[in-house]
């Protein structure tokens, strides 16, 4: 279902400005941008996976992964299609890599998402998940602000890769309680030639976030790509500038989508979270 999109202006012979992510997209007419799901129709932009529900399940919250974030609790868990990176060894690729793959959705109001999550018994709220959360913006604003004002105890989560820009994060924020971001890695040749992206958006996203919300950290050790011990020295460093306390998750990496490099090796994983620990509090392997 479309929904005209929020944060782009309209430009010259019907082209638009997209600036909800920082790849901020000039979309031609009947194009869409990197995400392949905000599509410019005659010169307005259009969200296309507005209120499409593509997974949708109840998750013990230490799955986003949220570790120190009311732990032992279940959350109402949903995600749609689409992302604006395209990693190439993409966990989620039948969902997330829409260009790919096409996976069937539902249409899911946020009345009847809300609704859902405050009848479902031992549930904390709703966490956005699975795909990019962020490329949903619109469907994700409205219904975290429908869920606050319906009860204001019950929790918001977002997990995502953290490629957003300042203006659409801090107007998001109010309504969140806890965020997963994934840091891919400290090196942004990496981010470019493997995730399609850039580096620093996302360290911005991480500094902004954790001034108001809970935040924690996932990065995804690639092997011989991402599993420099420097590179896991700088990151640590990093997070531990803006509080110690942030929980970072070292996950272990396994072959998926287009990525057939082999495991991470244990001792790297062993050695990263005993380097890691030397900045920050929380350190926790993931998938080993």
């Amino acid at each position: 279902m479309k929904k005209e999109a929020m944060f782009y202006e309209k430009l010259d012979d019907k082209k638009v400005h997209c600036y909800l992510c920082p790849h901020n997209c000039v979309i031609e007419n009947e194009n869409v941008g990197k995400c392949s799901v905000r599509l410019n129709e005659d010169g307005k932009l259009f969200s296309t996976n507005y209120r499409e529900v593509t997974a949708i399940t109840v998750d013990p919250i230490e799955k986003k992964p949220l570790k120190f974030f009311r732990e032992g609790s279940n959350i109402l868990s949903v995600g749609t299609f689409g992302c604006n990176l395209t990693c190439a060894f993409c966990q989620n690729y039948s969902i997330a890599q829409f260009t790919d793959y096409h996976a069937p959705s539902q249409r899911i109001t946020k009345e009847e998402l809300v609704a859902s999550a405050l009848h479902t018994s031992n549930n904390i709220g709703i966490a956005f998940t699975y795909n990019e959360p962020t490329i949903w913006y619109e469907y994700v604003y409205e219904t975290a602000k429908l869920l606050k004002e319906k009860d204001s105890t019950k929790s918001v989560v977002i997990v995502t890769n953290g490629f957003i820009n300042k203006e659409p994060l801090e107007k998001l924020l109010p309504y969140v309680d806890a965020m997963n971001i994934d840091l891919k890695g400290f090196n942004n040749e990496y981010y470019t030639e493997i995730c399609g992206g850039r580096l620093n958006p996302v360290l911005d996203s991480i500094e902004i976030a954790a001034k108001s919300t809970h935040v924690e950290i996932t990065t995804l050790l690639v092997t011989g790509e991402n599993d420099n011990l420097d590179e896991i020295e700088n990151l640590a460093k990093f997070l531990s500038n803006i509080d110690k306390s942030i929980p970072l998750h070292i996950t272990r990496y396994f072959p998926m989508y287009k990525m057939d490099n082999p495991p991470t090796d244990l001792n790297i994983m062993y050695k990263a979270k005993e380097i890691a620990e030397k900045y920050l509090d929380r350190v926790v392997l993931g998938n080993v």
